[in-house]
Formats: C-alpha cells, sequence, structure tokens
C-alpha cells in the first residue's frame, strides 16, 4: 500500500506525544484522521477531525471508518498520585477493550497500542533483557498496559488484528534522572517508532520497546528488527549534568520503572526477586 493511500486514526491526538505525532506525520499519509475529547487546533491539509471516546464503542466504530492503522494514543497517562484504580479503570481498561472490539467490528486492520515500561517495572535493572519482557507491573496504571497488551494478544490470535504493544519509555525532551539515562525515548525518536510501526510489513502480534539509542539502555528491540526502528538521539549527551544532580530514591534504584515501584512500596527491595 502506497503512502498515499493509507488512511490513519490518531486516538489521543491533543495529548503530549500525539501532538508530536501529528506534527511529525503530517502530510504523509492520504489522511491523518484525529480524535481527542479535549481541544484540539483545527485540521490542516489531509486532515480530519472526529469525536471518539473511548467508554463509547459506536462512536470509536464510527471514527474508524475506512481506516487502515488506529495509533491509540489515548487514555490516563500516568500513575495517578490518589485514587489510583478507581481514575485508571475507566479509560486504561474499559476503554482499551472498546478500542479492541471498535477496531474489530470496523475491519482496521492495524492497531499500534500505546503500552508503558511500566508494564513490565518490577524487573531488576540487571535483568536479563528477554526476562524483561514478561509482564511485571508495577502501578496500577502498569497493570491496566499489561491488560491492553493481553487484550491485544487475545484480538490478535483471535481476530486477526495486527496488533503492535509500544512499550514506551519515560518521553520527555531530555532526561532528568539517573534512571531515564536508560529509559528516555525522545520525540523525535517516537515519531520515528510510530511511523515504523505503521509502515512495516504485515505481522501478528509484537512488542517493541519505545527507547532511544542509550548507552545505558535496559532493553533490546533485536526481536523486532522488521520493524526498521533506528533510533537516533541517546541520553547519554545530558549524562554529566543529571548525574550530578540528587541521586535516585533507594527503593526505586534497583527496579527499571524507578519511583513507580516505590510508591506506596512496603518492606525491604531486597525480597523482590
Amino acid at each position: 500500500m502506497s503512502l498515499a493511500d493509507r488512511r490513519i486514526l490518531l486516538l489521543g491526538a491533543a495529548g503530549g506525544i500525539g501532538s508530536a505525532i501529528r506534527e511529525g506525520l503530517a502530510g504523509r499519509y492520504g489522511l491523518m484522521r484525529l480524535a481527542d475529547i479535549a481541544p484540539m487546533t483545527p485540521a490542516g491539509r489531509g486532515e480530519e477531525i472526529a469525536h471518539a471516546d473511548l467508554l463509547d464503542i459506536p462512536s470509536l466504530t464510527a471514527a474508524m471508518a475506512g481506516i487502515d492503522c488506529v495509533v491509540h494514543m489515548a487514555g490516563v497517562p500516568v500513575e495517578p498520585e490518589t485514587n489510583a484504580w478507581e481514575q485508571v479503570l475507566p479509560a486504561n481498561i474499559v476503554g482499551v477493550h472498546n478500542l479492541f472490539e471498535a477496531a474489530r467490528r470496523a475491519a482496521v486492520k492495524r492497531v499500534l497500542f500505546a503500552s508503558s515500561h511500566h508494564a513490565a517495572g518490577f524487573h531488576r535493572r540487571e535483568a536479563p533483557t528477554p526476562q524483561t519482557l514478561v509482564p511485571r507491573p508495577d502501578s496500577y496504571y502498569g497493570v491496566s498496559k499489561v491488560f491492553g497488551e493481553a487484550m491485544g494478544r487475545m484480538y490478535a490470535d483471535k481476530f486477526g488484528l495486527q496488533v503492535l504493544a509500544l512499550r514506551i519509555g519515560a518521553y520527555r525532551e531530555r532526561p532528568s534522572d539517573p534512571r531515564q539515562l536508560a529509559v528516555w525515548i525522545s520525540p523525535r525518536d517516537m515519531v520515528e517508532l510510530v511511523r515504523c510501526g505503521i509502515e512495516a510489513p504485515d505481522f501478528g502480534y509484537a512488542t517493541v520497546c519505545g527507547v532511544s539509542a542509550n548507552t545505558r539502555n535496559f532493553w533490546d528491540n533485536s526481536a523486532v528488527a522488521f520493524l526498521g526502528y533506528a533510533p537516533r538521539d541517546n541520553a547519554e549527551a545530558w549524562a554529566a549534568e543529571v548525574l550530578a544532580g540528587a541521586p535516585e530514591d533507594p527503593v526505586a534504584l534497583p527496579f527499571q520503572g524507578g519511583w513507580y515501584c516505590a510508591k506506596d512500596f512496603v518492606g525491604d527491595p531486597s525480597r523482590v526477586d
């Protein structure tokens, strides 16, 4: 399929990552349909604005009409400080089921699902890389991302949907603490990862770690080389400045998920093998 024939739906288009994707891929495809419950700037060339609510399957199905690939960047993007489960449940659990069910109903071919490295945050930083793909959530937010990955896997196996779970690292302009020297992903590399996911050859289900070309990287994407993802940025450019700052919380220090693991943690971190 040529780029001019591709029709993309971007859910969460008004958010931080969604806005970067919208800008970075503007004009690349025949159609970029944009949806969010938050206000958006007017549609530009090759864009459409659509209404879609994660809690309303009919609206999602209508927004997906004629779409080849859904890029899902909607929902609760971080672990809430209070009432985490109550806040995560509607959009990140019910809404994710609705996302995949609407894609099935609309005969969408591919979904890029915004997962998170917090789906496996309780793996230790020295853990063997293949092990880190095994879910080990560090928060209710992380649990919601494990749920989304599992839902995507079922829809891939049962209904033939192509699903790419993006285990996004620390997305921001620059790393701000020592852990992020390993897990940081730049806006430029995030846009490139999404482009690769949209344009990759056919596959069934896959998980890719959303991370830049960091010297201290915990993760290995060799199993998804077919995506052609080649990040360009490296958190090491800020290493001296970051390491001169405050040290990490000793409870967070052993784990890939950092402070998400430390939040509400009880006991001795050494008991978590």
